[in-house]
């Protein structure tokens, strides 16, 4: 099985997504898995992880609806309100009721508060979730946020965090620290993950290569293993930059051989939790 864990589907007639705004070009648009299926299918692409893109009830229900409707869609990372603790329990009990339920994602690269993450009730919502057997996505752009993974990987241990789109390097000035520092931290944790996503749009969107992203990827295999890293196209956002087939294609040459099965399906197979 061959697995896309990260991808997103939005409608801006009937969804509330505050960051997508006109100026957003190409995403500014409707995606619907109607336009993903032709893209999976060409790319022998079997499953994939719905992740959410607005902090919202109404994005979850959306999201469940849709795994319901496309058998593609193996999972679903929604959203439930980790700075309300009480709340956020109803939530997961709730939503993981749900086979296709199999984590949270917070939009915390868009909380003005840096610390956001590490918040005491935050803290006590993610230890909900690894006592449900949910998972958490991080997605971290600052470096204070890739700091933080650690605080949350050692509170709580059983909790499997994966860290989205290797914490966005800044690829395009080809920066290097304090990014591979602070991820060879984070990679020392044994429940954190991290996914091979998002980088296309690190990097410049009209003239990047595979080279460009060769070292940041070759650090991440070297720090975490292929065992606790997974493939995400983080389409449609790649669009920015490039095709499906186009990310597809720069991550297997990116992975090669040695651990493709891991990368490309059995970790997020594990790590989400479906056959």
């Amino acid at each position: 099985m061959i697995v896309d864990a990260h991808q997103h589907f939005w409608n801006i007639e009937t969804g509330d997504y505050p960051w997508l705004t006109p100026d957003a070009g190409v995403l500014y648009r409707t995606y619907a898995p109607e336009d993903l299926a032709p893209e999976l299918q060409a790319a022998g692409v079997d499953a994939t992880i719905l992740v959410q893109a607005a902090d919202s009830y109404a994005e979850t229900d959306a999201m469940l609806a849709q795994a319901d409707a496309h058998p593609f869609i193996a999972g679903v990372v929604g959203w439930v309100p980790l700075t309300r603790t009480e709340e956020a329990a109803e939530a997961i009990a709730r939503y993981g009721k749900h086979r296709k339920f199999v984590g949270v994602r917070h939009l915390i690269h868009e909380e003005p508060d840096p610390d956001w993450l590490v918040r005491e009730s935050v803290l006590e919502s993610l230890g909900l979730l690894a006592a449900a057997g949910l998972t958490f996505d991080v997605v971290s752009l600052l470096p204070r946020h890739l700091e933080h993974v650690v605080t949350i990987a050692e509170r709580h241990p059983e909790l499997r965090i994966v860290i989205d789109h290797l914490s966005k390097p800044r690829i395009k000035d080809r920066e290097w620290e304090p990014w591979a520092g602070l991820i060879a931290r984070a990679a020392a944790c044994p429940n954190v993950h991290a996914k091979v996503s998002g980088l296309v749009t690190e990097a410049d969107h009209a003239t990047w290569t595979v080279a460009d992203l060769r070292p940041y990827v070759d650090h991440a295999v070297e720090v975490f293993g292929p065992e606790r890293l997974m493939f995400g196209s983080d389409w449609p956002v790649a669009l920015l930059a490039a095709g499906y087939r186009s990310v597809f294609d720069a991550a297997v040459e990116l992975v090669g051989e040695t651990g493709r099965d891991l990368v490309f399906g059995d970790t997020a197979a594990r790590f989400y939790g479906f056959s």
